[in-house]
């Protein structure tokens, strides 16, 4: 028992923290005999390889340097409260927020940097691609390296590169660090599997919801407070604004983020990449919840980015103001989801609520496509349906595939929010051009076609159906005959051979687990 409880403190501990004053202490030992060496005959050099190695642990210590509260403690693991709770609800706020300062005063953008109002849609198009790179190519390292350090050095370095967005004056230089900053803004998707990890089981959802509550909210707050700030100053303040917003974050986290050890610290990074990306063409579900989030999200930002042109246009002519104050279209929404999830999600099949919610978007879009140029009706009955079904299709979807296999649900949900931020991408670059082309009944056009797919995706295959296409299982919506899945990720996995650190993890886990039983 002794030995297990030795290897349990062992496999725990962060990756910096005791074990690097063990390997600090190691190198001092080593490079003794050359320090009293040195001494004796000053003439001999100290090595520097010595040198560096001595410099770097100095650095990495300095670096990684936490509060004692903050510092993990497998004795004494942290204490999940809800002042953490809305503090990472805060956190998730006021860094997704950085993807919607720029869409309600496109139009402001355009004339300062004196380019065309299609042109001016490609800063929030790239904003979206740099998050979806960052989804692809980040999200996954949480699975591998300790998180605190990660969402730290993430925020920071989003907000010290955006200090650009603030001063520059050429456009092309303000596109590419919008795509940069875009790849630093994945810092939510990175705290809401660390809820899950810290919020006690019977807590777990409640806590989940209000950090999604935090990310709806930052959607609002980016669109209003950008509209009214530049309104009745520069826009260049709503930018100076986001950066304040971002340090004094990055400064909360520093000093209340718990820190956290890596769990899979013998995970290979590109076989995790690969798995994911067999997942998708080899799980029927995912591959159509994939679809069905694609398709939801490119109407969705189709319709926000071309609702600021049509809202700036004549018969509106409308403020940045006004414009802004759509945003309060989303209270609708925050409103809605509880009632939504105890009536109809809790209740039906996932799919049930997909198809439902598609329904109820579609219904919207028809018609504030066909009154939106000559009634402000048509846009804020479009807005309305269009949140709250793309929220209710959302939520459903993301439950349904999570059931895949509860073991991976980090890697299940970067493979979903890639596909979504894709459609955004092309959302942006399809609604924008038609806009441009042929005015608000084309790009509403589009995205009438957007959710038909979708319903059409959404019902080719049933929810109980095995296979790709078909209903074979019956018809029946009510919840409580659907049959378990078998976990499917976990098949991909176990296929790559894993390396001695993951097995010594695994035997580390299986002596806590005994120990605790």
């Amino acid at each position: 028992m002794a030995g297990n409880s030795k290897d349990e403190d062992q496999s725990e501990k962060p990756i910096f923290g005791p074990e690097t004053e063990d390997i600090l202490a190691v190198s001092q030992d080593r490079t003794a005999p050359v320090t009293q060496h040195h001494a004796q005959h000053p003439s001999v050099a100290i090595p520097d390889d010595s040198k560096k190695n001595h410099l770097l642990n100095k650095v990495t210590r300095i670096l990684n340097w936490m509060p004692q509260r903050c510092r993990y403690d497998p004795e004494n693991p942290p204490r999940f409260t809800l002042s953490m709770n809305i503090m990472l609800a805060f956190s998730g706020t006021f860094t997704v927020a950085n993807l919607y300062y720029p869409q309600p005063i496109l139009n402001v953008l355009a004339e300062d940097f004196n380019v065309s109002y299609e042109r001016a849609s490609d800063i929030a198009a790239l904003s979206q691609a740099g998050y979806a790179v960052g989804l692809l190519f980040l999200c996954p390292l949480a699975d591998m390296v300790p998180r605190r350090p990660f969402i730290l050095f993430l925020i920071w370095m989003t907000a010290t590169m955006w200090i650009g967005l603030c001063l520059t004056n050429n456009y092309n230089v303000f596109l590419s660090l919008s795509f940069l900053c875009g790849v630093g803004t994945v810092t939510p998707q990175l705290m809401l599997p660390l809820v899950g990890d810290l919020a006690p089981a019977h807590r777990r959802a409640s806590s989940l919801s209000v950090v999604v509550s935090g990310l709806a909210l930052g959607l609002l707050i980016a669109r209003v407070l950008s509209g009214v700030v530049a309104n009745f100053t520069s826009w260049r303040n709503i930018y100076w604004l986001a950066l304040g917003a971002q340090y004094l974050t990055l400064a909360l986290l520093f000093f209340f983020l718990p820190d956290y050890p890596a769990k899979n610290k013998g995970l290979n990074y590109f076989k995790v990449l690969w798995g994911m990306a067999v997942m998708v063409v080899t799980e029927p579900l995912l591959t159509q919840a994939c679809i069905i989030g694609f398709l939801l999200s490119a109407a969705f930002t189709s319709f926000w980015t071309t609702l600021t042109f049509l809202l700036a246009s004549p018969p509106y002519e409308y403020s940045s103001l006004e414009i802004g104050c759509f945003a309060f279209i989303g209270i609708v929404v925050v409103a809605l989801a509880p009632i939504w999830s105890r009536l109809i999600t809790d209740r039906f099949v996932f799919l049930f609520s997909v198809v439902l919610g598609l329904a109820f978007e579609f219904i919207g879009i028809v018609i504030s496509t066909f009154i939106g140029e000559f009634s402000v009706a048509g846009p804020i009955i479009h807005a309305i349906m269009m949140d709250s079904g793309t929220n209710f299709s959302h939520t459903a979807n993301r439950s349904n595939v999570y059931n895949l296999d509860p073991r991976a649900r980090n890697r299940v949900n970067t493979a979903y929010m890639v596909f979504a931020f894709a459609g955004q991408i092309m959302g942006t670059a399809v609604g924008n051009r038609l806009y441009a082309q042929g005015g608000w009944v084309w790009s509403g056009s589009s995205n009438i076609a957007f959710i038909g797919v979708a319903i059409i995706v959404g019902i080719a295959r049933g929810p109980r159906e095995t296979g790709w296409i078909g209903w074979s299982k019956g018809w029946h919506i009510r919840k409580d005959d659907v049959p378990k899945r078998e976990p499917v990720i976990s098949d991909i996995e176990e296929a790559i051979p894993p390396s001695d650190s993951a097995r010594e993890d695994n035997s580390n886990s299986e002596n806590t687990a005994r120990k605790n039983s």
